[in-house]
């Protein structure tokens, strides 16, 4: 394995409340969960857990309440080896979480909720990137705390990677600040205003200075940039959860270019780490080890 790299994430950390039932609620009635689960989530924290599995040093910077929730998230992540130095607790907020429900095919709905009281201001981030970060991975659920950090990484020349799922600013200051923006097909859907990903990707990648994908599943991964566009196609697995899925594969691809993988390599390497996600029930429990993407690409090549 590589030497170990650091990956700076910024964004949403969050409690999550998984009921598995047996199909989507369709109507305002009292449904019976088959199975339960209280776990962290959280776009830029899961992708840190994810960096941390996959043998990256993670560090994570996030708002929470001064709550029991956030005692949780906390002992979870550093559980993980996620180092939480710039998780900060704010006296009279809430800390953010969710209800989940996730379906017998594995598809899930989210109800969550974040304290609007977080303040947003990212004055009490680090001026200076510390030295061994490589990579900062920015979800869009803080954009002044994103925009700042991504900034700072492409100002020291270092990756800037956005996590672009909904909601996607519309005044692109955050995407342009990142030096990737890895869209999810809502999040591209919202931002370039048309339904065709690619034709999205193409466009926006005319527009930004910097490398673009769409993830779509297992309709694999689109990219572009300056118009010029590509498809890496998804593993074909059996799906038991996506619950995190995006997130895992934002993880993987921060640490694969933390590694000085190329954008290419990077998407397979995230796409297998995603493809074993799904398999697995249990939002982070299902998070691989390195040597099980390994062995998975050792075993798959780089896709079907």
């Amino acid at each position: 394995m590589p030497s170990r790299r650091s990956v700076f994430c910024i964004g949403h950390a969050v409690q999550d409340f998984v009921f598995a039932l047996p199909e989507m609620p369709r109507a305002a009635e009292k449904y019976r969960a088959t199975a339960f689960i209280s776990v962290g989530g959280g776009p830029a924290a899961t992708a840190a857990v994810t960096v941390a599995r996959l043998g990256g040093a993670a560090r994570l910077a996030a708002r929470v309440g001064d709550d029991a929730v956030a005692a949780l998230i906390v002992r979870e992540l550093e559980g993980y080896g996620v180092d939480c130095t710039h998780v900060r607790r704010f006296a009279g907020c809430q800390s953010s979480l969710s209800a989940v429900m996730v379906d017998g095919q594995g598809e899930r709905m989210i109800v969550n909720y974040l304290d609007p009281r977080l303040p947003p201001s990212p004055d009490w981030l680090p001026a200076d990137l510390p030295a061994d970060v490589a990579v900062v991975l920015a979800d869009t659920r803080w954009p002044e705390g994103a925009h700042a950090l991504l900034g700072r990484a492409r100002a020291q020349g270092r990756a800037a990677v956005l996590d672009a799922d909904t909601p996607v600013p519309k005044d692109g200051a955050l995407l342009a600040a990142a030096t990737h923006v890895a869209f999810s097909a809502p999040g591209l859907a919202d931002y370039a205003g048309q339904a065709d990903p690619r034709a999205a990707i193409v466009d926006v990648s005319r527009r930004l200075a910097a490398w673009c994908c769409v993830t779509l599943g297992s309709a694999g991964v689109m990219f572009a940039k300056g118009g010029r566009s590509g498809h890496v196609p998804a593993f074909k697995v059996a799906v038991a959860d996506t619950l995190g899925a995006g997130d895992v594969w934002h993880g993987a691809f921060a640490l694969a270019l933390a590694e000085g993988k190329p954008e290419g390599d990077a998407v397979v390497f995230a796409n297998a780490a995603a493809a074993l996600k799904v398999q697995y029930r249990g939002g982070r429990a299902g998070v691989p080890t390195r040597a099980d993407v390994d062995q998975f690409l050792a075993q798959h090549g780089s896709g079907p």
